[in-house]
């Protein structure tokens, strides 16, 4: 049956019926939100997801039956079949967190034009121009950048107090893949740690998988044995945060607090809150209105936020920091990848005063767009999904994972 009516909606699309379909208002009790998960809630990625989901659920006042979270559904076709189970159950918005999920959601998304699917973290909406097609993701190198300046304030700390391993101030990162999405996450980090520490230096460890407590644990515990004073993540187990904890290194997570865990060495943690753009899609959909085919979250729209500062392991005036910078932020005055400050950014000891990006994915990766102008590089301007994957002067990756 499945692949009748894919068959069938297929042929209503090339008969151009597109856009009625998907202009029809839907009342709320007929909303049904299906969610695709990469894992389940023991990884914070995917917790997240959860909670913004559960979130827009109560803000809205859906009932359980008109949410659908599908866990551990690997990046493979396994997602479009799962995909097309949700649209048998009613679901008439269908999410998927993963990158690699994006193909297979796709595909389910042109066979049923009548169902809008959305795909975090993806690069192929701007350009497949699909109406019912989505991908969002939010400006967290902001939140991260916030997260670098409380990483910073806590350095100088160590400094001053003459506990510093090695001669400079020296930062620890766990990271997932060498992706762009990665790259722009440590280098934001660390540019927010630079801001306030201008001698700070970092390494990179990267693991191959987005979920692997013992490789993250051990990565963490590597880059401690290196001289690392202090540990921060792009990647989503407690792995590293734990190792922290017991060799008593400052540590600043991602996607949540750590600070029940670890308590003596939780900073702070940005991460990204889904829950507007699910409020969003599913008013969106209710009104029979357009949702943005690429959506880009900030601050301003609550969707990149911070934890409250661990003041027992934090630098003192580092919740004061933070705000300050978010305000300039704000106001426009600061960007994070700022290419006009002397010495901020440097490739091979050179300003960065030109980067071509690679926007419009294709197979070969070529860079297609000019994302250095004004002063700063313009990342998710272009595209929801980040790009910059500039390797800059100040940051040594250990390895690499593609």
């Amino acid at each position: 049956m499945k692949k009748i009516a894919a068959a069938l909606l297929a042929l209503v699309l090339c008969l151009g019926c597109l856009t009625s379909l998907a202009a029809e208002p839907v009342a709320k009790e007929n909303i049904k939100l299906g969610v695709i998960l990469l894992h389940d809630e023991f990884s914070t990625y995917d917790l997240n997801f959860i909670n913004g989901v559960n979130e827009a659920k109560e803000a809205l006042g859906l009932s359980d039956e008109q949410v659908v979270i599908i866990r551990n559904i690997p990046e493979s076709n396994e997602c479009y079949e799962t995909a097309l189970d949700l649209v048998d159950e009613g679901c008439n918005i269908i999410f998927a967190d993963s990158f690699g999920h994006e193909s297979f959601l796709l595909q389910a998304a042109k066979e049923h034009p009548e169902v809008e699917f959305a795909h975090a973290t993806g690069t192929t909406a701007h350009t497949e121009n699909l109406p019912n097609f989505h991908n969002a993701f939010a400006s967290i190198y902001e939140g991260r950048y916030l997260a670098g300046v409380a990483a910073g304030m806590k350095l100088n700390e160590i400094k001053e107090a003459g506990k510093l391993k090695g001669e400079t101030p020296l930062m620890g990162y766990v990271g997932a893949f060498t992706y762009a999405e990665v790259m722009s996450g440590y280098t934001s980090f660390y540019l927010g740690a630079k801001s306030v520490c201008p001698d700070v230096q970092m390494k990179v460890q990267f693991t191959g998988s987005w979920y692997d407590e013992k490789e993250e644990k051990a990565a963490a515990e590597a880059l401690i044995a290196l001289g690392c004073d202090l540990i921060s993540q792009h990647a989503d187990s407690m792995g590293a945060p734990t190792a922290c904890e017991n060799a008593g290194i400052p540590n600043v997570s991602y996607n949540g607090s750590t600070l029940e865990s670890c308590p003596n060495t939780f900073i702070v943690s940005s991460r990204i809150n889904w829950a507007p753009y699910f409020e969003y899609m599913i008013n969106q959909k209710m009104a029979g209105e357009a949702i943005d085919i690429d959506w880009t979250g900030t601050i301003a729209t609550g969707s990149v936020v911070l934890t409250d500062v661990n003041e027992q392991a934090a630098a003192a005036g580092t919740a004061e920091a933070i705000e300050a910078v978010k305000a300039e932020f704000a106001a426009g005055t600061r960007h994070v990848f700022d290419t006009a400050a002397e010495n901020f950014i440097t490739v091979g000891g050179a300003p960065l005063t030109s980067y071509m990006a690679d926007v419009d994915t294709d197979a070969a990766f070529t860079p297609d767009t000019e994302a250095v102008a004004d002063g700063y590089f313009h990342e998710s301007e272009y595209r929801s999904a980040p790009y910059f994957d500039v390797r800059i002067d100040g940051i040594e990756l250990l390895n690499q994972m593609f």
